[in-house]
């Protein structure tokens, strides 16, 4: 189930341009990231990412997965009460994704004093593209040499242990983690929804992404195989006006369980 609690923002922020040319502008689009705008002081929570399925006893489905990823990016509220949130997000922007520990009491005790492995990758979200996901970015990777789809901002990451990013998987990063310390990754999405439509005349609405995270414990040979918990989101991702950066949508706090 899914609410949401709305802060006193315009509603009209997004409705205006999502059919423009995001490849030529989004200066219609948002709005601009003034002082006071926006107080991370006011926020009592933030997106949680959909939780998918666990490898978990059948006996613990019921209860609080052992983990919460939340992406600190307002969602889109142009969307239907009952469906799954949205997320604008500006095309190599750095956004944080909080790495929560919900483990109770005596849960999961194998991971204690120890670390997990989270593996990150964008992928799509409509069926159509994922049977031709391999396809789509060789393509990609042809017409962008050298560069990547995600990376993660090292810099301004917090708690991550040995950040790695496969050359030959430009759309995956992993690191270590450790699950009684804070931890909060930063990444950076360089693709953009609009590359990937079928006819490029103008007023495309682009592709929806997900952000995918996969957490793994160590097995007996020290190999981070053990599945612990996956989770993921939704996107869009477009380019950056030559402005100010914008925000896209109102600020709207979306809870998912």
């Amino acid at each position: 189930m899914a609410w949401a609690l709305k802060l006193p923002l315009a509603d009209e922020v997004i409705e205006s341009g999502l059919v423009q040319d995001f490849d030529a502008s989004l200066s219609g689009i948002g709005q601009e990231l003034g002082a006071g705008a926006y107080s991370m002081s006011d926020v009592l929570a933030l997106p949680i990412f959909k939780q998918e399925e666990s490898s978990l006893p059948p006996d613990n489905e019921n209860k609080i997965l052992p983990f919460q990823y939340v992406l600190c990016a307002a969602t889109s509220p142009a969307v239907k009460l009952h469906d799954e949130t949205l997320t604008y997000l500006n095309q190599g922007q750095s956004y944080e994704i909080r790495m929560l520990d919900n483990r109770k009491l005596g849960e999961l005790p194998e991971i204690n004093g120890k670390l997990v492995k989270s593996i990150f990758r964008v992928v799509f979200h409509d069926r159509r593209l994922q049977y031709t996901e391999h396809q789509q970015l060789e393509g990609w990777r042809w017409n962008r040499p050298g560069d990547r789809i995600l990376d993660i901002d090292i810099p301004m990451s917090v708690g991550i242990i040995d950040p790695r990013a496969n050359p030959n998987q430009l759309n995956t990063v992993e690191f270590l983690w450790d699950p009684a310390k804070r931890t909060s990754v930063f990444i950076q999405v360089h693709c953009i929804s609009t590359e990937f439509t079928m006819r490029k005349h103008g007023g495309e609405k682009g592709v929806p992404f997900r952000v995918q995270i996969d957490t793994f414990k160590e097995n007996e040979n020290g190999e981070y195989t053990e599945h612990l918990h996956s989770a993921s989101c939704q996107i869009k991702v477009f380019k950056v006006s030559l402005g100010p950066l914008v925000a896209f949508g109102s600020f709207v706090l979306t809870f998912l369980s």
